[in-house]
């Protein structure tokens, strides 16, 4: 196969043939009683502090409510006077506090806001593909991000890799810190038993399908037990270590739920029935799927060199995942995981977006620059255009009109309308763009650049 003239192929002798299912777990890895009593704990807890959470809330409104109902009574009791005295202006006290100052950036702050579960806001106003990309602000600090996921409730997720070890969390309105989240997990408190601390090296992030989580992949763990980090050159055979995948709760922001997967670990995609996380692991040349319910890898399937991105449509029938060093996309089959393959997309396929119809899907072709669509009645390719040197990820605007695409050697970001793959605008950015993301209730889309700053611009 064509590969990517930056990609080495590694294979070992006797490894794994590409496009078998294997059933997990393999062998020595079947979790104990023990291990699934602490996995169940774990979730039990996050479940509780979401009931807590839920409960508080109940109790805030209906404190209001009785309040409102109180104020209400006496004034009808004391007539239309009754909001002043001695000549002092009244005061309203039913209508809502001014919104407190948003925390200023600091290593761990408490989280703020309480993010809604409710999901992204149905799109409303012109086309995506009528308004223009204009920069609102940047990120900068103590930040190297691969990879930048909008919750769609309220926050947006920065992956900063090994170079400092942690998640950011910023307010998506305000731009503002909420908290850092370090990647320091000690395993056997999640079930891992006779694992120690460790760190890990987070890479890309997917949204649960409930909007009650986030899940973070893990480029390689460094401490006791990991000493065979990955590299992006290496493949099966390699000897390089599996790697785990971290949920994170969006009540409180902390880990709870850690999960091994292959090697390497990079990007993730939730299926919308909340089933399943999907992770494709770069040097194992393999696809983990995590059920969600028991909270552990439960199957393992063979793509070839070098899978990246995965879309998955909107009924969860099927996932997308790029294999980087194929000019190919795997499809897979949720309901059996069944593989075929969509063949002929162009060198080098890294990143996948699926229209709101689930009629089209969109790749990024790095190798070329180029940016290719297909139509999935026929699973044929029907347009390309040129965005940039090295097209790496890319968002879609939630109405389906158009699609961000950050150029890495370029340093900019090529807006495209989806329709007839035009270029309708290409922005500068910071040295190396390397993560997008778009926002629904802001209207913006976040790029994180690996010289360590993240730009947010408005679609306006």
């Amino acid at each position: 196969m064509e590969r990517p003239p930056r990609y080495r192929t590694y294979r070992a002798e006797g490894s794994r043939p590409v496009g078998r299912p294997v059933q997990i777990p393999p062998r020595g890895e079947a979790p104990g009683r023990d291990d699934r009593a602490r996995g169940a704990a774990s979730r039990r807890a996050a479940a509780q502090r979401r009931a807590r959470r839920r409960g508080a809330l109940l109790l805030t409104a209906a404190v209001v409510l009785v309040g409102a109902v109180t104020a209400s009574a006496l004034l009808i009791l004391r007539g239309p006077d009754a909001g002043t005295a001695g000549g002092s202006a009244a005061v309203d006290e039913t209508s809502p506090s001014p919104s407190p100052t948003p925390p200023s950036p600091s290593p761990s702050p408490s989280p703020s806001p309480s993010p809604s579960t409710a999901g992204p806001p149905a799109w409303t106003g012109p086309s995506s593909a009528k308004l223009r990309l204009e920069l609102a602000h940047t990120i900068t600090g103590n930040i190297s991000p691969k990879s930048v996921v909008s919750t769609q409730t309220g926050y947006v997720f920065a992956q900063n890799m090994m170079y400092t070890h942690t998640v950011t969390v910023y307010d998506a309105a305000t731009y503002k810190l909420v908290k850092t989240i370090g990647d320091r997990v000690d395993l056997a408190a999640y079930g891992h038993e006779g694992e120690a601390t460790v760190q890990g090296a987070p890479v890309e992030a997917a949204v649960a399908a409930d909007y009650e989580s986030v899940y973070v992949s893990q480029y390689s763990m460094y401490g006791p037990g990991y000493t065979r980090q990955g590299d992006d050159d290496l493949g099966p055979g390699s000897g390089v270590d599996r790697s785990f995948v971290y949920r994170i709760g969006l009540d409180d922001l902390g880990i709870d739920e850690v999960i091994k997967v292959g090697s390497v670990p990079k990007y993730l995609a939730a299926t919308p029935d909340g089933k399943y996380v999907l992770v494709s692991n770069w040097v194992s040349w393999d696809l983990s799927v995590i059920d969600v319910a028991r909270g552990r890898q439960v199957k393992l399937i063979d793509l070839g060199p070098f899978p990246r991105g995965i879309a998955v449509d909107s009924r969860s029938r099927y996932a997308y995942i790029a294999v980087m060093g194929s000019g190919s996309i795997a499809r897979l089959r949720l309901a059996d995981f069944r593989l075929d393959w969509i063949s002929g997309v162009g060198s080098g396929p890294r990143h996948v977006c699926i229209s709101p119809d689930d009629r089209w899907l969109y790749v990024t072709l790095n190798a070329e620059g180029t940016v290719g669509k297909i139509d999935l009645r026929t699973r044929r390719l029907v347009k390309k255009v040129y965005s940039g040197v090295l097209t790496r990820s890319m968002a879609i605007s939630p109405d389906g009109d158009s699609l961000y695409v950050v150029n890495y050697e370029s340093s900019t970001v090529s807006k495209i309308r989806a329709a007839d793959m035009k270029v309708l605008q290409q922005v500068s950015t910071g040295w190396h763009p390397i993560g997008i993301t778009y926002d629904a209730p802001t209207k913006a889309v976040w790029v994180a650049c690996y010289g360590g700053s993240i730009m947010v611009f408005r679609d306006a």
